[in-house]
């Protein structure tokens, strides 16, 4: 069974919302990694990295909580 990959905020691992735990899985890279990318690509875009980040946090649904899943 070929299952696609989706793009989700995870619900443990995370610091804030999710948002680079998410794209780190996505990605299948280290967290970290996605982390420090993101805090440097915010400071040098003159912080447009926050509503992006707001933006995803909005539009990138959460996983699903399978421990109540039947």
């Amino acid at each position: 069974m070929n299952e696609r990959k989706r793009l989700t905020r995870p619900r443990t691992g995370r610091m804030l919302a999710g948002v680079c735990a998410g794209l780190a899985d996505f990605f299948s890279l280290d967290a970290s990694l996605i982390r420090i990318a993101y805090v440097l690509l915010t400071i040098f875009t003159a912080f447009a990295g926050v509503l992006v980040y707001i933006l995803m946090w909005i539009i990138v649904p959460e996983e699903k909580n399978h421990t109540f899943d039947r």
